[in-house]
């Protein structure tokens, strides 16, 4: 049954290619595209249909392990079908769920849009539905993907948009140990997250910001403090 739907989805996601797109997606994309390029709302509107014809037959396992086999072959478009797939189960989230996509990091999540994308579809409703919490996100931190790692503050950020006020000492905390990462990917993630945080608790978010100056990657200063006014920012750079 697996292999039929992979087969199903592999076929409308080269039926559905789109050179244009394509060449659109692949300035997004410093280590490469390799996606089919296909149209967002047609994608969308297949994988609904897929969803409702499947219903009666797939269950949150046959998902997963669907998922499995397009994170390990899979293209790009491919592997954002498997996570829109398994959100369609998510009354059926366990912790389970999180550690088997934990393990879609070391074969087959690898940039910087999928990760997002399982952040935003998976990862925020494991922790809104509160059936997984900020320490079991805390293992992830001294992982070889980049992208796991980014996924920590990725996930706080669509979490906070489901929540309207995340709690910024437990967020602080969690990302706390990632502030020297050297990964590009890793610091626009926690910088992002953190200036969402300014806006609401901004006395917080500052006194944490001016702590790590000195020592952080600079991409994380740059992203949190963009939404600041020009004289405000210079309290923030770094000191000669």
């Amino acid at each position: 049954m697996i292999d039929f739907k992979v087969a199903e989805v592999r076929d409308f996601c080269e039926a559905n290619s789109d050179p244009e797109i394509i060449k659109k997606y692949q300035r997004y994309f410093k280590e490469g595209y390799d996606g089919y390029g296909i149209d967002d709302k047609v994608f969308k509107r297949q994988i609904e249909i897929w969803v409702e014809q499947w219903k009666d037959e797939m269950t949150i396992e046959s998902y997963l392990t669907l998922g499995d086999e397009l994170m390990k072959n899979g293209r790009f478009d491919e592997k954002h079908v498997a996570i829109s797939f398994l959100k369609s189960s998510r009354k059926d989230f366990s912790k389970d769920t999180f550690n088997r996509v934990g393990d879609w990091f070391d074969y087959g999540i690898n940039n910087w849009a999928t990760t997002d994308v399982l952040c935003m579809l998976v990862l925020s409703s494991l922790l809104f539905d509160k059936v997984i919490d900020f320490n079991d996100l805390k293992s992830w931190i001294d992982s070889e993907s980049e992208w796991k790692r980014r996924a920590i503050p990725v996930a706080l950020v669509e979490l906070d948009k489901l929540t309207k006020d995340l709690n910024p000492k437990e967020a602080i905390e969690l990302v706390a140990p990632l502030m020297l990462d050297d990964s590009e990917y890793v610091q626009k993630g926690i910088g992002t997250l953190l200036r969402g945080l300014w806006k609401k608790h901004p006395s917080q978010i500052e006194d944490f910001l001016v702590k790590w100056k000195d020592k952080c990657g600079r991409l994380i200063i740059q992203y949190s403090t963009e939404k600041m006014d020009k004289e405000h920012r210079k309290k923030f750079r770094k000191s000669k």
